[in-house]
């Protein structure tokens, strides 16, 4: 069985009682629900745990790590994002969600500022979907509308991706590259745009089924990292 943790800072849920009765058991609680309905095996972790609930014994029996973040990015320790890009560097799947873009795991696995344009208006979002053959849209069809959502505006300063497969386009008129997939290592990262924690997107189920496909996708493919360094000659050498 593929084994989810759900990351969440977990603050917004404590500080504002709108997300609170949003969001009674967490914006974690809520993935880490759908995910186990669907099948997985989904535990929660959040930033005021030891070691923000990420132990080498979380870690390390962990397949795809989902990660959600806004008001404390800063908090986070540096050992703990090291522990996190050598794990999907070994193999384990990422996920990022919505403010997570700014996170400094997602930064770190980018070499970006990872910027953009932002607003908050409550206007529709409009998710097309420009990869239709990809994994991750499985189920979808061809876009997900959302009736109210925070803007992300391009700029998008992330490098290239891999693959795109969502495009957003907002109510105020700005595009967005919403769904893009990365390698890093033996490890695949989703970065997945929508999620403002003001917002019941979480319990829309198409935004569900994509999160879903998602941890499929990005599950640990079945073989060791590459060895690196000096390496002896698979053939003889003949002397010249």
């Amino acid at each position: 069985m593929v084994k989810v943790t759900v990351w969440n800072e977990n603050r917004h849920e404590k500080k504002n009682p709108l997300v609170a009765e949003i969001y009674p058991n967490g914006i974690h609680g809520a993935i880490a629900g759908f995910l186990n309905e669907a099948g997985y095996e989904a535990g929660t972790a959040t930033l005021d745990e030891p070691e923000h609930g990420l132990t080498d014994d979380v870690l390390n029996n962990t397949d795809v790590l989902i990660w959600w973040g806004h008001l404390a990015h800063g908090e986070v320790t540096d050992e703990v994002v090291q522990k996190v890009q050598q794990r999907v560097l070994d193999g384990m799947g990422l996920i990022v969600l919505h403010s997570g873009h700014f996170s400094k795991i997602f930064k770190a696995l980018m070499g970006t500022s990872c910027d953009l344009k932002w607003r908050e208006a409550d206007e529709k979002e409009r998710l097309w979907v420009v990869a239709p053959s990809h994994p991750i849209v499985e189920g979808i069809g061809e876009f997900i509308e959302l009736e109210k959502e925070e803007m992300y505006g391009e700029h998008f300063d992330i490098p290239a991706p891999d693959e795109l497969i969502f495009t957003s386009w907002f109510e105020g008129g700005e595009v967005f590259r919403s769904g893009c997939t990365f390698t890093r290592g033996n490890g695949k990262v989703f970065y997945f745009r929508p999620g403002h924690e003001t917002y019941p997107t979480y319990y829309n189920k198409d935004i569900q089924r994509v999160i879903v496909n998602a941890v499929k996708w990005a599950q640990p493919v079945d073989r060791n990292r590459p060895v690196y360094g000096n390496a002896q000659p698979l053939e003889t050498i003949q002397a010249k």
